[in-house]
Formats: C-alpha cells, sequence, structure tokens
C-alpha cells in the first residue's frame, strides 16, 4: 500500500477477499493498474478493494457512507446517472460517475417511483454512496430524508425553490415542478457554487 504503480502493472492476484477499485482492473485472474498512481488497500466488511489513486487525489476519493454533492447528467426509467464533484465539503480536483437507481430514490413507495419527477438534468442533488459499482462508478442512494435535490433550474432556466418535499417552484413563471427534495439544503451551498456547477462542471 502506497507504492507508485504505472498503467499495466501487476498488483494483486483476485480473490473471495480482494476485488477490483478506482484506478484498476481484472484480467484473468488478477488485478492491474489502469494508471499511474499510488496503490491502495481499502477494507470493506469482508472483502478489501484495491485502489490506484492519482497524485494528490488519492485519499479524494469517495466511500461507502460518505454524503456527496453530485449533478444529474442523464435521466433513464429507471436509473439516472450522475457526476459527483463534491465529498463532504471537499471539493474534488475530477468528477467521479454515480448511479442512481430507481429503487434507491427514496424510502416508501418505491415501486411507484418515476424518475423525471424526482430529478432533472442539471440538477444538484446531495446523496449517499451506497456502494462501488461497475467501470469505476459509484452506486448513490437519495432515500433518506435530508437527501434529494438541493440546487435546480426550471425549464424556463430561472433558479427554483422549494414548495414542499416533492415540488419546486420556478422563481421567474411561478410555474411548479415535481422533484425529491432535500429536507436539509447546506448552508455553504450559495448562488456562487450553484454557477459553478451549471457553467464549469459539464461532464
Amino acid at each position: 500500500s502506497g507504492s507508485l504503480v504505472v498503467p499495466g502493472q501487476y498488483l494483486c492476484p483476485s480473490t473471495e477477499n480482494y476485488t477490483v477499485g478506482g484506478g484498476t482492473y481484472l484480467r484473468g485472474d488478477s488485478i492491474y493498474s489502469s494508471l499511474t498512481g499510488f496503490l491502495d488497500f481499502k477494507n470493506d466488511d469482508k472483502e478489501i478493494i484495491v485502489e490506484v489513486n492519482k497524485g494528490f487525489e488519492r485519499s479524494i476519493v469517495p466511500g461507502v457512507g460518505d454524503i456527496v454533492t453530485a449533478k444529474v447528467t442523464n435521466i433513464r426509467r429507471r436509473y439516472a446517472k450522475c457526476s459527483i464533484h463534491c465529498i463532504e465539503d471537499t471539493v474534488l480536483p475530477e468528477p467521479f460517475r454515480g448511479i442512481l437507481r430507481k429503487e434507491e430514490v427514496r424510502m416508501k413507495e418505491r415501486d411507484k417511483v418515476e424518475m423525471y419527477k424526482c430529478y432533472r438534468p442539471g440538477d444538484i442533488i446531495l446523496a449517499k454512496v451506497s456502494s462501488l459499482g461497475a467501470m469505476h462508478s459509484y452506486n448513490l442512494t437519495t432515500a433518506e430524508d435530508e437527501l434529494g435535490v438541493s440546487l435546480a433550474l426550471s425549464e424556463a432556466g430561472a433558479e427554483m425553490i422549494p414548495t414542499s418535499w416533492t415540488e419546486m417552484m420556478c422563481t421567474k413563471t411561478f410555474a411548479k415542478e415535481s422533484r425529491k427534495v432535500a429536507k436539509i439544503v447546506p448552508q455553504n451551498f450559495t448562488q456562487k457554487n450553484f454557477a459553478k456547477f451549471q457553467q464549469g462542471m459539464d461532464v
């Protein structure tokens, strides 16, 4: 752990106890590095996740249970694609990929969830990392009341404000749109942060 490795370098055998993480890939029965960085072994319950992290990013990677700020980039019937830009209060040098599945949107009536009535592309959401996903992505959940949309633009392009925990209103047209609204909006999430997400973090 902590050793500098390069792309294609053999790291360790893939067993029931060792699994691929960020910056690694599986070939045959072995785990290899996919980038130049520092080798790290992360304990996750009964298995060890093998990761390679780039220099200053080595300790800034999402972990299970972390609260993250993400931007919704694409909505499908059963899931939403997201780009993760912050872990807690730390802004990441580069975004990570996140997947929010229909079953993880809310606690109750999960089978009745309609993704487009909960989230829209461009929404800034608070979510929790539930597990490590495939292809170096992270599975997210917003099932808790405190998680969900924190900032959003309306169809008219104006900022929206919550009117309930299931609706937000356009400050320009006063039209209402359905959302899964976070019940606690972070105090340090200012208009400046919002503009940064909308203008400089398109992926």
